[in-house]
Order: C-alpha cells, then sequence, then structure tokens
C-alpha cells in the first residue's frame, strides 16, 4: 500500500503546467466537410455502443465551424432500426500518444443520449478490448449535469480491480453550454480534466496482477453521439433529434 501511494504522488502530480505544452495538432472543423485524411464516419455495429450508428449524412453537418453529430428518427422506412446516430474516428489515420488531448464540445440532452468522447488502441490487431486499453475523455448520460470520465483495461474489467486505484471520476458540466474535456497521457499515467479543472488521475502501479496500465501506446479518437443501450437505458423519441456540437480537437506535447 505504501509504494501505491507514493506511485500515485510521482505519476499524477504537477504535470499540468499550461506553458510546457506545445500545440502540435488541430481540427477546427472549418469548412463544408471534415477532414476525410484524419476522420471516418463509424460503422453500424453490434454492440451497444455502436449498433444505431449511420453513414446517413443526416447524422452529420459542418455549420459556423463547428462539427455536429446527430442522433434522429430515422428517415429509412427500408431499415429496422427507430432511430440513428453519427459518429466519427481517427481510426487507421490519425493517432494520438503521450501528449495532452482536448475538445470542445456542446451537448444537448436527451432521455437516452448518451455521448461520448474516448480513445481505442492504435494497432487494432493486436489490442483486443479490455486487454488493449480504452480511454473514455468524456461521457454523458440523458439529462445529467455531470460527465464521466473513466478507464478500462483487463485488470479493471476482467479481473474487477476497479478501485485500487480508482477507474473513473465524474464532475461537473455547464450543462447547455460548450465545455472543455482533455486527457494527458504519460508514461506512467493518465490525467482527466474538464474545463481545465483536474478531476483525477490513473496512474501505473506495481502489481503482481497482469494489464493493469496498458495506456502508454498509439490511440485513435472517436466523437460520437450515441443513442440508447443497458447503461443509459432506452430513447424517447419525442426527445429526438439530438446533438453533440464539436468547436475543436487539438493535441498537444511538450516542448
Amino acid at each position: 500500500m505504501v509504494f501505491i501511494t507514493l506511485s500515485i504522488l510521482y505519476g499524477c502530480t504537477e504535470k499540468q503546467s499550461s506553458n510546457e505544452w506545445k500545440l502540435v495538432w488541430q481540427d477546427e472543423f472549418e469548412g463544408t466537410s471534415f477532414d476525410e485524411s484524419t476522420w471516418s464516419k463509424i460503422p453500424r455495429g453490434g454492440s451497444d455502443w455502436n449498433d444505431q450508428m449511420d453513414l446517413n449524412d443526416a447524422c452529420f453537418e459542418m455549420s459556423n465551424g463547428n462539427l455536429i453529430l446527430k442522433g434522429i428518427v430515422n428517415p429509412n422506412e427500408n431499415d429496422t432500426l427507430e432511430y440513428i446516430t453519427g459518429g466519427l474516428y481517427t481510426k487507421g489515420k490519425k493517432a494520438f500518444h503521450q501528449g495532452r488531448l482536448e475538445i470542445k464540445a456542446k451537448l444537448q440532452a436527451a432521455q437516452g443520449a448518451w455521448p461520448a468522447i474516448w480513445l481505442m488502441p492504435f494497432d487494432t490487431i493486436n489490442n483486443q478490448w479490455p486487454d488493449g486499453g480504452e480511454i473514455d475523455i468524456m461521457e454523458r448520460l440523458n439529462y445529467d449535469t455531470i460527465a464521466y470520465q473513466t478507464v478500462h483495461s483487463h485488470y479493471i474489467t476482467t479481473l474487477g480491480i476497479k478501485n485500487n486505484p480508482p477507474h473513473y471520476s465524474t464532475a461537473s458540466i455547464h450543462p447547455d453550454d460548450f465545455n472543455v474535456y482533455a486527457v494527458e497521457m504519460y508514461p506512467d499515467s493518465l490525467v482527466f480534466f474538464i474545463n481545465e479543472k483536474r478531476n483525477f488521475c490513473y496512474p501505473r502501479i506495481q502489481t503482481d496482477k497482469e494489464g493493469q496500465f496498458p495506456f502508454d501506446k498509439p490511440f485513435y479518437l472517436l466523437i460520437d453521439q450515441q443513442l440508447g443501450g443497458s447503461w443509459v437505458g432506452s430513447v424517447s423519441m419525442e426527445d429526438l433529434p439530438v446533438e453533440m456540437e464539436i468547436d475543436w480537437v487539438r493535441f498537444y506535447q511538450k516542448q
């Protein structure tokens, strides 16, 4: 226990000084379409988070320098889904590693809305979930006035060790306005922020258990307006459409 405490202090303190960071990449979402050299539409899958995803252009919009991702009533009468959602990711195109990633976003509320900003391993072949790790920079449920910031791994999800160290935290957001969600990625820790306020840190610790810190490697970014699922609950069709609006994404590294 003494070592774990020291590890947390070493890995999670004095690392957020803004004058040490240099902006190395950004997307301000100017123009009439997103940059296809960086982003792709997320296709439909069989999991809670992507089983309503759709490539329909009605789920995507670029307006006034913002990317807008939507959850809407399904306009396709030949599709069995009642509602569909839009999401983008940098899978196979753009990776993030050892730096500070920030996203400025505004989230509309709705019953069943589950907008998320998160990271998955860039090497998808050798990093199956949950062993490869998952970094959730932001998740919001329904009409909540808080956001969740969470990590997943073999150690946390498979072995069930969720409190040594704690694997998530929540923090208040401005529910009807833009907020800035961030994570700093270090070889020994992940440090999470909302609106420049540090929320929590997940450190590498000494343990004989496998897969405790699989996060020191490149990850790709996902941004998606999800609807429904076992965690968020059922969707109110009367609340649709619902949108998440992204002003910018910025990536910094140490000078």
